[in-house]
């Protein structure tokens, strides 16, 4: 029965080798991928869809976080993108923070990065807007794992205690390692894929400081009067949007309508303190906006919003640019359109 099914794979192979080849080479060449994002546009979305705030003043113009469509490279994208003006290459490494790091870590500091963002966009608009808030509770997450160190951590891990003492804040974390001394061995809870773990974790000594070889990042989320829900969608993250998060909900919270009937895009990290951050890829950003018909477009001061003017200038792009450093400066600016 073997020898009967093995002449028949034979036979058929022999038959159809040409087309075996041809549908090989087409696998090869449209889907085997290489180290490489390609960038290949712009566009924007409403982020009111993504944020819901309770007895919420209307608008009559929008907010639209500006993003890139960014897609996996393969063999054909990664040929095209030096044939199309518009389509760019990002190596996976310029995401990472070493060789060993894998696209999970990558993905999961970009969702740290929007959650993260999220939280500060709520801080500083019910702080403008003198509504209630306060901090309910903190997360705190391995961000980063040094790989020179022999310690048990994932990026994406869930700290939890120290030696079985609950831990609220990175500075705790901090604490606790320097009142140690290097060598010394530290038991450490965290949560990883919904179960909690122990890890024996050594302390080192890392130019001058006691370290235990990761870094933390910590996520507020806040109680708020009135309630703000954020939710996004799996495959979007990142921190370019903080500040048009801010500028929506504040806006929801406020009764004088800052987008004064006009569709308003931008991009820009934000952090707590209000501070506006320069951000990647702006000039496909503006593109998008452009495209989609947007009014406005802001933009962190500095680099990007250089890069910005001498778009709009080349292209001869019909849109009004906003260049801001601070949240603040943002709500003003628009006040006086």
């Amino acid at each position: 029965m073997f020898d009967s099914l093995l002449k028949k794979i034979k036979k058929c192979i022999k038959e159809y080798y040409k087309s075996i080849i041809v549908a090989v080479v087409i696998y090869i060449i449209f889907m085997f991928p290489v180290n490489y994002y390609i960038i290949t546009g712009g566009g924007i979305m409403e982020v009111g869809d993504r944020i819901q705030v309770e007895n919420s003043y209307k608008a009559k113009g929008s907010f639209n976080l500006a993003y890139v469509t960014e897609i996996k490279g393969t063999l054909s994208t990664y040929a095209l993108s030096y044939i199309l003006p518009d389509w760019k290459r990002v190596k996976v490494s310029d995401y990472s923070y070493d060789n060993n790091e894998s696209v999970e870590d990558i993905n999961f500091r970009s969702e740290v990065d929007l959650l993260n963002v999220s939280s500060y966009a709520i801080k500083n608009a019910y702080k403008k807007a003198n509504k209630t808030y306060t901090v309910l509770n903190t997360n705190l997450y391995v961000y980063y794992v040094d790989p020179e160190t022999d310690n048990k951590f994932h990026v994406g891990d869930k700290i939890i205690s120290i030696d079985n003492k609950k831990i609220y804040a990175a500075e705790e974390y901090r604490n606790i390692v320097n009142n140690h001394k290097e060598n010394d061995h530290i038991k450490v809870k965290i949560k990883r894929k919904n179960k909690e773990k122990e890890i024996d974790t050594m302390i080192y000594r890392n130019k001058g400081s006691l370290v235990t070889g990761i870094y933390i990042n910590s996520v507020d989320t806040y109680k708020t009067y009135p309630k703000v829900k954020i939710k996004f969608k799996n495959d979007e993250s990142g921190p370019s949007g903080g500040l048009i998060e801010a500028l929506d909900i504040y806006n929801k919270i406020t009764k004088k309508d800052i987008t004064k009937g006009l569709n308003i895009a931008g991009t820009g990290e934000i952090d707590e303190n209000g501070k506006v951050i320069n951000i990647g890829e702006v000039k496909y950003k503006l593109l998008g906006a452009v495209k989609n018909k947007a009014d406005v477009f802001i933009v962190p001061n500095g680099e990007n919003y250089r890069d910005c003017v001498k778009l709009k200038k080349k292209k001869n792009l019909k849109i009004k640019l906003i260049g801001v450093s601070s949240f603040d400066e943002a709500v003003k600016k628009l006040n006086l359109i």
